[in-house]
């Protein structure tokens, strides 16, 4: 190439294409995708090889090791948010509310949640834990809604790595679940 920024400018995308792969795949591994994450990995070797090799034939220029770093960077910020936007998996999201009379888990169960809920004793008094599982792309519509529900509840979420059987895998209705808004509440 005659123009050395262009060359800087191709070495850096390929670095945020091959960190981006990295990142993925590296999560996919983590969740059990074992095949996907396979799949991502051939992609993220040849861009790496593509990247390296340009880097290596262009030592020469500082610019170059310069792009390939912060290329490196903001690749990694790039896969963390494709991650976030993707949201593989499910989230149990624990609830302490302030009171034990309110019928949010009923509310919960109309709008597609999978909740389990049973009486505890704070410092304050009777409460009601509740355990609610949901995809993870539904985590925050899932927050806003007992925060609607319940302004002082306590919510934990937590990502599980194993889940057999009962009602959770069964009862979580991802359709009820996109339907509905929180303005509605």
């Amino acid at each position: 190439m005659d123009n050395p920024w262009i060359m800087v400018a191709v070495i850096f995308f390929i670095n945020i294409i091959y960190v981006t792969c990295l990142t993925m795949r590296t999560i996919l591994t983590l969740k059990g995708y074992r095949y996907l994450a396979a799949g991502v990995s051939v992609i993220e070797v040849l861009v790496y090889v593509v990247g390296l090799g340009l880097v290596m034939k262009n030592l020469d220029n500082i610019w170059n090791v310069l792009a390939y770093a912060f290329g490196f960077g903001v690749g990694i910020i790039v896969g963390m948010k494709l991650e976030e936007k993707i949201a593989l998996g499910y989230i149990v999201v624990n609830v302490t509310t302030a009171e034990y009379e309110l019928d949010i888990p009923h509310t919960l169960r109309d709008l597609g949640y999978g909740v389990t809920h049973y009486a505890a004793h704070g410092r304050d008094g009777h409460r009601m834990i509740m355990q609610i599982l949901t995809p993870r792309k539904y985590e925050i519509k899932l927050t806003e809604t007992i925060r609607l529900l319940d302004p002082k509840a306590f919510i934990i979420a937590y990502e599980p790595k194993n889940i057999h059987g009962g009602f959770w895998v069964k009862g979580v209705r991802s359709k009820k679940l996109r339907a509905y808004d929180t303005d509605e509440i």
